[in-house]
């Protein structure tokens, strides 16, 4: 027998091989579990994404269904109250100085005054009030707009920039109406100037809550600093993108009678902003990417203005009165024009705002967002070698760390929106470049909520979110979910296999996600591994939907729901909130024949008619749309 004696420095010795120990396991574990968390996150952000696209392609579709409608109702009686209020056209047209004198600032408006031509005492000012919740009188905001507009249409389509020792260049990213983003930049960096250039890469708007407030600051700065501040143009500066994403209704709510000239002025002022910015001739910046026939001397040449967005794209004759729908506002849109952009010209723009990079080598159609492209890396180096170009920087994409860079450090992603989907769900950044062209990047989180929370706390806030919003879409596809599931269910057990289960809901859905491992999240499992499709989707329910509405109906109100408000803001030309009974059918039925939703017709009467609740002939459909938010349910799991 071996007898170890230890003294009093062994034994010191040994604790404290001990205690390092202890400390090495518990780094090891909180490593893992700092992982395990951030996998959580990420699966969430690609979910948030999947979803993102998959709402952009629904936009597509509307705009389609907008074409079909008109095409329609122009077969009916000009009586037919709907084709009037989607097909009519506000025949006079106010000049701009006309339009400003009718918007007078009353004496008891205590918000920012400014005076024109702005000075930078004047963005100082906008700044402090817009921290104050203060609101921009529309008198101001469509001053901005119309001078905004003046510069713009001076410079050229793709801004070029030199290299100055003296003077930085800041590059952002999306914004989507973060103040808050837009503020930590200018306190991390400093407010533009004549020292402090910033390059603005689009989507200024949308999604976020203060999108006219982030306008309204950077087109001032844009005016006080014409040589230092750029703006491109993303794909949000689009008139028919604010319908769906919160811009429209944002200006709507917080200027209501001004609206209508607001809605106008910033329509034309988004065709007027550059598609794109060169640094020292080797930089390209443009927000969404390329394609294999990216030419930027064609790019130079184009009519920019004759871009009114994605969804109107160069039309057939019957197309073309699509362009003077009087969208959500009682003014006539500038996109009367016939002297259309040349198609070659507009799928050139089009790759521009909307492509994005992929590993995979070669050009295809961006089938997941329906417009621009997907460039591989050698789509990259062709067209940094023919125009003897470094690097590419463009945003369009939430990212987790705010940044991306891929094609072998030839293209980079730069997302300045914080906290983009959910409180917590990813970082923002802003890069600078001096005279060598290397960029050097800057991250942030923008949120006191996001500190006072632990890492575990906000991350089960993210995937929670995105868990919520993706049973939205399985509920909103159950009939034809059920249908796939009953094919595998050859035995008619009422179960499946994970795997089957999983390439059902990615064929029905059509979104790239790891449906296997997303399963046990959503669907009722059984001990031997098999799922009870049968048993719907794990705490998920939809709530206060009134008992009119058939399964087939409910369905479908769930998922166009979004769509389907456009469309009643449409109809309600005079913005009472109200729609007759006649028009809500009639559109209803329009809208199942164009998308080939099949539902009885008396269920639509008999839906119409329980909306109507006091009886005098008119809805408030928008109201009615809310009860078919999809909620977690409060209980525990149903069992099988």
């Amino acid at each position: 027998m071996l007898l170890v004696i230890y003294g009093n420095s062994d034994k010191k010795l040994v604790g404290k091989l001990e205690s390092v120990k202890a400390a090495l396991l518990i780094q090891s574990w909180y490593r893992c579990y700092k992982a395990r968390l951030e996998l959580r996150r990420r699966q969430a952000l690609s979910i948030f994404e999947s979803i993102e696209y998959a709402d952009e392609q629904d936009q597509l579709q509307l705009a389609k269904f907008f074409t079909f409608m008109l095409e329609n109702y122009t077969q009916k009686k000009e009586e037919n109250s709907v084709y009037q209020s989607i097909a009519s056209i506000e025949n006079q047209r106010l000049d701009t100085k006309t339009v400003l004198r009718m918007v007078e600032v009353p004496d008891s408006y205590e918000g920012p005054r400014l005076m024109f031509p702005l000075t930078y005492s004047d963005v100082l000012l906008l700044i402090k009030a817009f921290k104050e919740n203060q609101i921009l009188h529309a008198r101001y905001v469509l001053e901005v707009l119309v001078e905004a507009k003046k510069v713009l249409k001076q410079l050229p389509n793709i801004t070029h920039i030199m290299s100055i020792e003296t003077k930085e260049l800041t590059i952002c990213g999306d914004i989507h109406g973060k103040l808050d983003d837009l503020f930590l930049i200018f306190y991390k960096n400093g407010l533009p100037s004549g020292n402090n250039r910033y390059v603005f890469n689009g989507d200024f708007v949308d999604r976020g809550k203060n999108s006219m407030e982030v306008l309204m600051v950077l087109f001032a700065l844009f005016l006080v600093f014409p040589n230092d501040v750029y703006l491109n143009r993303g794909n949000h500066e689009d008139f028919l993108m604010n319908l769906r994403y919160g811009f429209t209704k944002e200006i709507t709510s917080k200027y209501k009678k001004h609206s209508a000239k607001i809605l106008h002025y910033l329509e034309e002022v988004y065709t007027w902003l550059p598609i794109g910015t060169l640094i020292d001739k080797k930089v390209l910046v443009v927000h969404g990417g390329i394609a294999d026939d990216t030419d930027l001397e064609i790019l130079n040449k184009l009519k920019r203005n004759k871009m009114r967005s994605v969804l109107m794209p160069p039309s057939t004759p019957s197309e073309i009165e699509l362009r003077n729908i009087q969208f959500p506002y009682n003014f006539q849109t500038s996109s009367m024009s016939l002297d259309q952009m040349p198609k070659d010209d507009w799928d050139q723009i089009i790759n521009i705002l909307w492509s994005d990079p992929r590993k995979k080598k070669g050009c295809s159609p961006n089938t997941t967002r329906g417009g621009g492209c997907y460039f591989g890396p050698d789509i990259t180096n062709h067209i940094l070698n023919k125009f003897a170009l470094k690097m590419i920087i463009r945003s369009h994409e939430c990212k987790p760390e705010g940044f991306e860079i891929c094609h072998d450090g030839k293209v980079i992603t730069l997302f300045s929106a914080s906290n983009y989907y959910e409180e917590g769900s990813n970082r923002g950044a802003y890069l600078k470049l001096k005279k060598d062209l290397i960029p050097r990047f800057f991250q942030y989180q923008c949120s006191q909520m996001v500190k006072s929370k632990t890492l575990h706390e906000s991350v089960n806030i993210v995937e929670s979110t995105a868990f919520r919003i993706l049973g939205e879409k399985l509920i909103a596809r159950n009939s034809e979910l059920m249908q796939v599931f009953k094919m595998y269910d050859v035995n008619k057990t009422g179960k499946i296999t994970f795997y089957e289960w999983g390439k059902a809901v990615g064929q029905v859905l059509e979104m790239d996600l790891p449906w296997l491992s997303l399963c046990p999240r959503l669907a009722q499992r059984t001990e031997d591994g098999y799922v009870y499709y049968k048993m719907g989707f794990k705490k998920l329910t939809a709530i206060n939907a009134p008992k009119q509405v058939k399964s087939g109906m409910f369905q479908t109100l769930v998922r166009y729901r979004r769509d389907l408000k456009i469309i009643f803001n449409v109809i309600d030309k005079d913005k009472s909130g109200l729609i007759s009974l006649e028009e809500f059918r009639d559109i209803w039925k329009l809208f199942c024949s164009h998308y080939g939703i099949k539902i009885d017709e008396a269920h639509v009467d008999q839906l119409a008619n329980a909306m109507d609740l006091n009886h005098d002939g008119s809805i408030d459909f928008n109201e009615f749309l809310t009860a078919f938010d999809v909620v977690h349910r409060l209980g525990g799991e149903p069992k099988p």
